[in-house]
């Protein structure tokens, strides 16, 4: 049962689907968490991999960058694959002066400049929020000594635009860090009745570049939100 846009069949996907926004980041994810993974979607270049982790079933699949992109896999993989929580595990910049690079963020929420929710309930201005149970199992994984965030993030769509002043205000409402997706998956699980989340490593800082991680970086610090999301998916 293809869709336009994910060419596996019923049964494919597991209940729980980790979603990096980078395809190749997907197949990395997945056979280093699984040793059976195997490929059940490639429309697009979009990789999707489902296995076994310690014992019980688990995808993984790319999202693309932007809320419209995550926002179409999202939909299909709820509606039409049955899956019932989906976590995404990425980067972020960081925007609070407490967050450091290399720290994690669980994104109990998440503003948005998008328009992607806004005509969803007609006269409401619709508030995305991760799922509580999934933010409380991925904050019980937590060690002592990890160093990690939970609370709001924004998702923007312009990675380049500045707008003066904004990101400002974001700091002064405690605002942790800013991505692209997460507003869009969360209201998409609240309206087929699922659970997404958001695991970010802090990859860069918007007011403070000197630390900021390498493209090497970037794919090889994440295990700790990996592990996290890992504790959610499988709760």
């Amino acid at each position: 049962m293809a869709t336009p846009h994910i060419s596996a069949e019923p049964g494919d996907f597991a209940p729980a689907v980790l979603m990096p926004g980078d395809p190749k980041r997907a197949e990395r994810i997945a056979h280093s968490l699984m040793a059976d993974a195997r490929l059940v979607t490639d429309v697009r270049g979009m990789l999707g991999f489902t296995g076994t982790y310690e014992g019980s079933p688990l995808s993984v699949m790319g999202s693309g960058m932007g809320q419209p992109s995550a926002g179409i896999y999202v939909t299909e993989l709820m509606k039409f694959y049955g899956v019932q929580r989906v976590i995404r595990v990425g980067t972020t910049g960081g925007i609070a002066s407490h967050v450091k690079v290399g720290d994690v963020i669980i994104a109990t929420g998440a503003h948005t400049d998008s328009g992607m929710n806004s005509h969803r309930i007609p006269g409401i201005n619709f508030s995305a929020v991760a799922s509580f149970s999934l933010a409380r199992a991925a904050m019980d994984a937590v060690k002592e000594g990890e160093r990690v965030h939970v609370g709001p993030i924004v998702s923007k769509d312009h990675f380049y635009l500045a707008v003066p002043g904004q990101t400002d205000a974001l700091a002064a409402y405690g605002v942790l860090g800013v991505d692209m997706e997460a507003a869009a998956m969360y209201a998409i699980a609240a309206e087929f009745g699922r659970e997404a989340l958001t695991v970010l490593t802090v990859s860069d800082h918007l007011f403070d570049s000197s630390s900021d991680m390498t493209p090497e970086e970037r794919e090889s610090k994440f295990q700790l939100a990996l592990r996290l999301a890992c504790a959610a998916a499988l709760s």
